[in-house]
């Protein structure tokens, strides 16, 4: 990133010492704008590498609309305001911004601010390029190698998941009359692909080679990917058949369009689905274009056909399923698609050193995900520290973290190392951050901008080189809003947000899970327990989780545990209203409505002690629910102003 910077501020003489401040340290302003339109025309005729973005300004459109269209165009931008309530931060992170400032600021915020928005982007640019170098790879051995043509189709398919994420798709010839032969993969794993060729679709739709044949005639041709999401996406499944199909088969909510056409003159259309609402945005069209200019040199060599050759004519057809999934992954358990997001999202972040927010309720086991993260980097042969910032007082967590020179103060008779310094040239992870004192996260941010740390009674700087890996399980844009949380180390710590899902959004892996914890705790127990009844089944899939993994894992320990036979054939389940503790969160649901994760918290901790009778110690007691020490739910209820006579 180059030091060119376009000022968007209303207010004259802010943005002027915005602008000293900026040139004073180094910095190139190369304009001030007042409004939107202005902005627009620098943005056109200068071509700033970095913009700050007032959010209030003159005239109908705001800060946040010109942030849309700067993300479009892929330059970076900072916003300040004078205003940080949850409402605005929530506004501007959907817009995805560089970093943050509140008004007033000092030079030193600005500058801490920028530095950290050329950290994101550097590790933007160096995962955008080792991703496009790592297609470009793949793609080339792919047409070099002898395998059939449909297989090379798939093996194109497989290597586009990184960037363009689907849960199914499919890429064909578009003709006027074209024949029923594309391929098509459904994901059913980490790396694991069922392929589906039209004798399949015919066997699950039920529906006629014919049929099929007329689903996939288009009238006319997409000379660029486009996006259908929502509504969009209900019109084009009413004028499309095939989309309605493919929607309604596999219950699909959202597609991108790529075409990619040929030096032959024909268009092979990539659709990729996803089950998930609104996966695609306009962010990734220009990536998809992008794309699809690389796919058109690869399957010009793959096919090597004449014009008027059917592009799958002549290759046999394959039924084969992928190799099964990344041995990384093993002991997380489940194939859901949300579940293979956060894989996917693993896969990417991993192998580079860019910080990584774990955002997820109790018992999603994030500590789960930072093993597998630590593992699969480069980092994997050196330490891995954990730290849990909730369990250590206050007064300890500094020198925990950093260590202390003997007579530090009272008690410190050596010195001690800290874990920052144990954990160096590998990964430390801090559980908890959302917990950490504000004083330490002012030192936590200069250590993660000068990789260095002193310890507590120390005068001379250490050096350490250290991945931060941190998780929380609050919303830390409400902890900023509230002034709980620095805004400069949260936007230093958000640069690769990882959302864990809650177990009731992914109900289709308890099975599974229930079957790997039986596994587990039947071994330790001595006992041959080979599953649980239809009911308890049912009783699992209908109960709302709110302990979520943690919670289910409990649950079959005590189930194995006092079973008589071979089979679970009934657990205790809390009787909770967990449409209050846990509200399922879906595209119809009111803003006003949603409970924040410490809410959320704060409910079930309620609930559970109320089912238990107040009783928070023993077998039966609250503590022992939530697979939580009893002195921990005691700290965690007076942080949470939990007391006695709610219950």
């Amino acid at each position: 990133m180059d030091k060119n910077v376009l000022i968007v501020e209303d207010q004259f003489i802010e943005a002027n010492d915005l602008k000293i401040m900026l040139e004073k340290s180094g910095y190139k302003v190369c304009g001030i704008a007042r409004s939107v339109d202005k902005a627009l025309s620098l943005v056109e005729s200068e071509k700033p590498s970095l913009v700050l973005v007032d959010i209030f300004l003159k005239g109908n459109l705001t800060g946040i609309d010109l942030a849309q269209k700067l993300k479009q165009a892929g330059i970076a931008f900072i916003f300040i305001s004078a205003n940080s309530n949850t409402e605005i931060l929530e506004a501007a992170k959907a817009t995805q911004p560089y970093g943050f400032l509140v008004k007033p600021f000092r030079e030193r915020d600005l500058l801490v601010m920028l530095d950290i928005a050329q950290y994101r982007h550097e590790n933007s640019i160096e995962a955008s390029l080792r991703k496009e170098a790592k297609l470009q790879n793949v793609l080339k051995q792919t047409a070099d190698s002898q395998i059939d043509l449909r297989d090379k189709m798939v093996a194109v398919c497989k290597s586009l998941q990184e960037h363009i994420p689907f849960d199914y798709i499919v890429a064909g010839e578009w003709e006027e009359e074209p024949a029923p032969d594309t391929v098509s993969l459904l994901r059913v794993g980490f790396d694991e692909y069922q392929f589906i060729g039209a004798e399949e679709l015919k066997t699950i739709t039920k529906q006629d080679i014919r049929q099929l044949a007329k689903l996939h005639k288009i009238k006319e041709t997409l000379l660029d990917p486009a996006i259908y999401n929502n509504v969009d996406l209900a019109k084009y499944r009413a004028a499309n058949n095939a989309v309605k199909l493919y929607s309604d088969t596999f219950r699909l909510e959202s597609l991108l369009d790529m075409p990619v056409r040929l030096t032959n003159g024909s268009v092979l259309l990539f659709s990729f689905y996803s089950r998930r609402p609104g996966t695609y945005d306009a962010e990734l069209l220009l990536p998809a274009k992008r794309i699809s200019q690389s796919l058109a040199s690869v399957l010009d060599s793959i096919y090597n056909i004449s014009q008027n050759e059917s592009l799958l004519q002549g290759t046999k057809p394959t039924n084969a399923i992928t190799p099964a999934a990344s041995k990384e992954f093993e002991g997380i358990v489940g194939n859901s698609h949300h579940l293979l997001t956060v894989f996917d999202h693993i896969a990417q972040v991993a192998p580079v050193d860019t910080s990584v927010l774990i955002l997820g309720e109790s018992g999603t086991g994030k500590e789960r995900i930072v093993d597998v993260i630590h593992q699969l980097s480069p980092r994997k042969n050196k330490p891995l520290i954990k730290i849990n910032c909730a369990a250590l007082p206050s007064s300890l967590i500094e020198s925990e973290l950093f260590g202390h020179e003997k007579g530090a103060f009272t008690g410190a008779q050596s010195q001690r190392i800290g874990k920052f310094e144990m954990a160096h040239k590998g990964t430390i992870f801090l559980d908890e951050i959302g917990e950490l004192p504000l004083e330490l996260q002012a030192k936590l941010l200069r250590v993660l901008q000068e990789k260095e740390i002193e310890r507590v009674g120390g005068n001379q700087p250490v050096k350490t080189d250290v991945r931060i890996i941190a998780a929380t399980n609050r919303n830390l844009e409400t902890e900023v809003g509230e002034g709980r949380f620095r805004l400069d180390l949260y936007y230093r710590l958000n640069v690769f947000p990882l959302e864990i899902p809650a177990l009731r959004q992914r109900k289709e892996d308890i099975p599974a899970l229930v079957q790997h914890f039986i596994g587990i705790y039947s071994k330790k127990a001595n006992k041959k327990i080979d599953g649980v009844t239809d009911e308890v089944l049912q009783q699992m899939m209908a109960y709302t989780w709110p302990g979520n993994i943690r919670e289910l894992e409990n649950i079959i320990e005590r189930g194995v545990l006092l079973a008589k036979d071979n089979l679970i054939k009934e657990v205790s389940l809390p009787r909770i209203n967990h449409s209050e503790i846990a509200p399922e969160i879906n595209s119809y649901s009111s803003p006003a409505s949603i409970k924040n994760i410490q809410d959320n918290e704060r409910d079930h901790i309620i609930a559970v002690l109320k089912f238990c009778n107040g009783r928070i110690w023993g077998e039966t007691g609250a503590a022992a629910l939530l697979n939580l020490p009893p002195t921990t739910l005691n700290s965690r209820m007076k942080k949470l102003g939990i007391k006695r006579e709610f219950l």
